[in-house]
């Protein structure tokens, strides 16, 4: 991961955060104070994003001494130590809440990624993410999927032909026929990529097959339709189920023998990690 494409980033969110300076530790802190403090798990969770953190630090304070305790992909344990940080106070409170606020996310999507990969264990079901990210960290989010044990997705609409239900509507028609045309069409205009398509019936998924779609997303279908659809067409392309599925339902999910399940819920609404930053008194 290049995480030095992030500066920019960085540099933006501690605009956001300090502006014309933090003003409560400059009234507080002398400018030559100097401490040690570290940041660590209060929760098990899989580390993504540490070294963006040590970039919010030295970003503020070069001579900052940054050290990552932990590997990124690492499962630690409450109380683990992630990073360790020694040098001036002033820019070590400063980037604290930034610092937090990316690891507290990133870690969070790993985190939420792995629990959904244990559950479908030791089957061969793969994880996978979706486009359902925060504008502008679509790459960080997907790369703290992988952290967790899950795969990517298509990462835009540039890279992947995905027909969805919308598609269907307004360029394929209706009745019989229209999961042909949509396939053709899509083949027609991209020869080279391989085309997914999304489908609400075990019906709608056979003709997919026979058009000779490469993937096809089962959406919303309930765990018998799931079943079914896997005995009729696994092997024949990639299935890939979405729509409604978490932590309580995924173990059944991947019992039908479903290559894949996408889950929009791991970048959009995985929980924040508890995470915290603590100023060691020696």
């Amino acid at each position: 991961m290049d995480f030095e494409s992030y500066r920019g980033l960085i540099q933006q969110v501690l605009a956001e955060d300090i502006g014309s300076g933090d003003i409560t530790t400059d009234a507080l802190i002398p400018a030559g104070e100097r401490g040690k403090a570290e940041i660590s798990a209060r929760q098990r969770l899989v580390t993504a994003g540490l070294p963006l953190a040590r970039m919010v630090f030295n970003e503020l304070d070069p001579a900052l001494a940054v050290e990552l305790a932990a590997g990124e992909g690492e499962t630690v344990e409450p109380g683990t130590v992630l990073i360790r940080l020694k040098g001036k106070l002033r820019p070590i409170l400063a980037g604290e809440r930034t610092a937090l606020n990316i690891l507290q996310h990133l870690c969070g999507v790993a985190t939420e990624t792995a629990r959904f990969v244990e559950r479908v264990r030791p089957g061969k079901t793969r994880i996978l993410d979706t486009r359902k990210t925060i504008p502008g960290l679509r790459r960080l989010q997907k790369y703290a999927v992988r952290m967790g044990g899950g795969e990517n997705h298509r990462f835009g609409l540039y890279d992947a032909i995905l027909i969805k239900d919308n598609h269907l509507a307004v360029v394929a028609g209706s009745g019989e026929g229209r999961i042909s045309r949509a396939i053709r069409l899509a083949r027609e205009a991209q020869p080279e990529r391989p085309v997914e398509i999304e489908v609400e019936s075990v019906e709608e998924m056979e003709e997919a097959l026979a058009a000779g779609a490469e993937a096809v997303l089962l959406d919303n279908f309930p765990p018998a339709e799931l079943e079914e659809a896997v005995r009729r067409g696994g092997g024949k392309a990639r299935l890939e189920a979405s729509g409604g599925i978490d932590l309580g339902t995924i173990a059944g999910v991947a019992a039908t023998g479903v290559e894949s399940v996408s889950l929009g819920r791991l970048t959009h609404s995985a929980p924040a990690a508890d995470i915290a930053l603590e100023l060691v008194v020696e």
